[in-house]
């Protein structure tokens, strides 16, 4: 079995798309899901696929719009891609609930870095590594233009989970 993390989007933000932990758990666990764990109303979700490739973001997505008629984004990622995400980020050292992880859909193409800069407040600082996309936020992200503008600049689709959430992640999913 595999570990895996699904990282929902746009559910439980400012009390739109409510979906209980509970309700997420039962939805994976319907999809042959063992081990289904959850954070607090995170939209975050640790498991054990049943075998590699059998759950996919868009069959979890499915799921969750067929079961609670909300069409959100999901992203997936290994334990280990989490991992490796964490270990490289260059601003670990920093409070947690300042730095961001943005896991974006695929390494982008053709990323507008120059637009990204331009969009950066002096206190900001960020680093691309292929399909993340890490920010320093010492202000917070909830007036950032860069972290509003930054999924359009790199022209793929991203989740955003910040340093706590990230560690908080690392520890369900365990060793």
């Amino acid at each position: 079995m595999t570990k895996r993390i699904a990282l929902f989007r746009g559910i439980n933000v400012g009390g739109r798309n409510a979906v209980s932990m509970k309700d997420l758990r039962a939805i994976l666990e319907r999809l042959g899901c063992t081990g289904v764990r959850t954070t607090i109303q995170s939209g975050n979700v640790v498991f054990n696929e049943p075998e590699a490739g059998a759950v996919s973001a868009g069959s979890i997505a499915a799921a969750l719009q067929e079961e609670t008629g909300i069409d959100a984004r999901v992203h997936t990622l290994s334990a280990g891609d989490l991992q490796w995400a964490a270990e490289r980020n260059p601003f670990a050292s920093e409070e947690p609930g300042t730095t961001h992880l943005f896991f974006l859909d695929r390494p982008p193409e053709a990323p507008d870095l120059d637009a990204i800069r331009a969009l950066a407040k002096d206190s900001e600082r960020w680093r691309l590594a292929e399909s993340v996309f890490y920010l320093h936020a010492p202000d917070g992200i909830a007036r950032s233009k860069l972290a509003a503008g930054v999924e359009r600049r790199l022209g793929v689709s991203a989740t955003a989970r910040n340093g706590r959430t990230v560690r908080k992640l690392l520890e369900l999913a365990g060793p």
